[in-house]
């Protein structure tokens, strides 16, 4: 009888409750400031960002167009958890359903592999650019990088198409408390009160293989631009390359430090408080957003020039 009784409650489950900051319910309303004004900049910072690109003919080449798609990718990622998170720190609606929560974290983990395929291009592009220049026409064509935007893409797909079906084989039985403000794959898992065998396994494959893949090449991509920048006989064109390549690295380092802490964390880090960790799962995904038009448009000129042409015109018309 008691085995019906689960069995029909694993049936009629039909949505989670989203803690938002476990520990921090009381600071989330002024939390949710800065959230929400880090927000507001990264879509206005990228929609930027995407203008400049698109109304620049210059700025017509194989770099800008991976630049558009993670410029793209930065409004897309944050706009999945920040407004339902500000609507748990605003007015305490926590609930989600089972359907919503699948299709969030579907999309959160599709576009976190996209902005990681688009910074490997964007290594191979500087890569070609400084290491084989005079074949930078030739290997990079419209095709070639169209091919390569799709590739980006349709991995992202098809490696994280199977999480929302693992998760929702999962019995969830009682708990539908998830202690995060967005619906991550291992925060919703823990929750399962059957073998999440699968999902461990297909998680930690997923993180390897994008993370583990991606960072591999862009280190040696990298490791071979710096080899290469330093044979330069002139001082004046090192400093032109290091200070391109500049540029991409920080928003590496931006991207994946708190990236790989948060996946590190979920796995060995049982000592790290909740609420530390979940506030810095949130940060992951919202302010590299938010400081990737600002690396890009300080360190290329071309950018920085038609920000500021536009700005002198703007202050004309008030």
């Amino acid at each position: 009888m008691g085995a019906t009784a689960n069995i029909t409650h694993q049936l009629t489950f039909s949505s989670f409750f989203l803690v938002g900051l476990p520990g921090l319910e009381n600071e989330q309303v002024w939390i949710s400031i800065p959230f929400f004004f880090t927000y507001l900049t990264a879509l206005l910072g990228n929609a930027t960002l995407l203008w400049v690109i698109w109304t620049e003919s210059s700025l017509h080449k194989p770099m800008y167009f991976f630049l558009s798609m993670l410029a793209l990718t930065d409004m897309a990622l944050p706009t999945c958890i920040v407004p339902k998170m500000l609507t748990i720190f605003w007015t305490g609606t926590q609930e989600i359903t089972f359907v919503a929560c699948l299709v969030q974290m579907f999309m959160i983990h599709a576009l976190c592999a996209v902005e990681s395929g688009t910074l490997t291009a964007m290594a191979y592009d500087r890569y070609v650019a400084i290491c084989a220049p005079l074949s930078y026409t030739s290997l990079l064509t419209a095709n070639t990088v169209a091919k390569l935007g799709a590739a980006i893409a349709s991995r992202a797909l098809i490696i994280v198409l199977p999480f929302p079906f693992l998760v929702k084989r999962l019995p969830f039985c009682h708990a539908r408390l998830i202690s995060h403000s967005y619906c991550e794959h291992m925060a919703v898992v823990k929750l399962a009160c059957g073998d999440t065998t699968p999902n461990n396994l297909y998680g930690l494959i997923l993180s390897l293989v994008i993370v583990g893949a991606d960072l591999s090449f862009i280190f040696v991509s990298y490791g071979l631009i710096l080899h290469a920048v330093f044979r330069l006989p002139s001082v004046e064109a090192r400093r032109k390359a290091l200070g391109t390549c500049g540029a991409h690295v920080g928003v590496i380092v931006i991207l994946y430090t708190p990236g790989v802490f948060s996946f590190l964390c979920h796995r060995f880090g049982h000592n790290v408080p909740h609420h530390v960790h979940i506030f810095l799962a949130n940060i992951y995904l919202v302010v590299p957003a938010m400081l990737n038009p600002l690396v890009y448009g300080a360190k290329t000129k071309e950018i920085r020039d038609r920000v500021l042409k536009a700005l002198q015109m703007a202050k004309r018309f008030l």
